[in-house]
């Protein structure tokens, strides 16, 4: 890796930042994963070499941390700024969000002292942190919450986003919940499935979930189903060209149920396949399923899978 790269003609410049414990530092080596020329931690007053020196062939994903002895939130808003204006970059600001209860978890667990609070609690790091970076998370392209996130979800989600090869285009999340636990950050568009014939009583499907054949023909035995995911479907097909031609670059659309392992599971599945039959780029979660296998042994978290960059 070089250490100033010059940026070819529209070339691809991804800024990746937020608070320290969120995952930056996993979202820039998914970025290495993906072919970008990645660099961790650089000044930000070396961030405008970037555009002289020996050319690259590759878009560039750069970390900016406020470990930094030169990090300077208002700085670097004029650099995003002029770098917007510089016909040579296409720039695009990444912001790895996170919820301040789980970065005080994830530092309390993992025992490390926060960069900003070496001598004094998590809580007061984590604070100082989050309002040092707050203009520039207002200022950020994409904000990507890895409160509930495992290591392997951040990944697929940077994936997703910033494939190359990947032209322009709208990218669709499906996802599944329980209402018990509150809907999922994030979204453009709810939708209840608890008016649905629920699994839960039939004594053969409860440990079963939304995925298995025996509980979606269950859900879709209900006689509301078929209008029900018609007229999702329809609206749906009909916002997405929408949403796309205005510019958005990704939607997020949740279906809730009660516990968030049957109905609303069973319409995240029917409606991922029929969007990717019409075209569409989609990826399903199911939050609750996936809380449920990292709490088996095996099961990585965000707090015991990756660093707290």
């Amino acid at each position: 890796m070089t250490d100033a790269l010059e940026m070819r003609e529209s070339a691809s410049l991804v800024l990746v930042t937020g608070p320290s414990g969120a995952g930056r530092s996993t979202a820039i080596k998914a970025f290495e994963d993906l072919g970008y020329e990645t660099i961790d931690n650089l000044p930000i007053t070396l961030v405008p070499k970037l555009v002289e020196g020996v050319p690259t062939t590759r878009p560039v994903a750069l970390g900016i941390d406020v470990r930094n002895r030169d990090f300077n939130a208002q700085y670097l808003i004029e650099m995003i700024d002029r770098l917007t204006r510089d016909p040579r970059v296409t720039l695009d600001v990444l912001y790895i969000d996170c919820q301040p209860s789980v970065l005080i978890r994830r530092f309390s667990e993992t025992r490390r002292r926060h960069p900003l609070a070496p001598r004094n609690s998590p809580e007061e790091g984590v604070e100082r942190e989050i309002d040092l970076l707050a203009p520039i998370r207002a200022r950020a392209d994409h904000l990507l919450d890895t409160s509930d996130l495992t290591v392997h979800g951040l990944k697929e989600q940077v994936m997703r986003w910033y494939a190359l090869g990947q032209g322009p285009g709208l990218a669709i999340t499906l996802q599944s919940f329980s209402y018990k636990r509150g809907l999922p950050r994030g979204l453009d568009m709810v939708f209840d499935c608890r008016f649905l014939r629920n699994p839960h009583w039939d004594a053969d499907l409860r440990q079963k979930d939304g995925r298995d054949p025996a509980v979606a023909a269950h859900v879709e035995a209900d006689e509301r189903f078929a209008e029900f995911f018609q007229r999702v479907r329809d609206l749906v097909l009909f916002l997405l060209p929408a949403h796309r031609e205005e510019g958005k670059a990704h939607l997020s659309i949740g279906f809730g149920c009660t516990g968030g392992q049957h109905r609303s599971v069973v319409m995240t599945e029917i409606l991922a396949n029929a969007l990717a039959e019409s075209g569409w780029s989609v990826s399903k979660r199911h939050r609750e399923l996936e809380r449920r296998a990292q709490a088996a042994p095996a099961g990585e978290n965000m707090t015991s899978g990756m660093d707290q960059g």
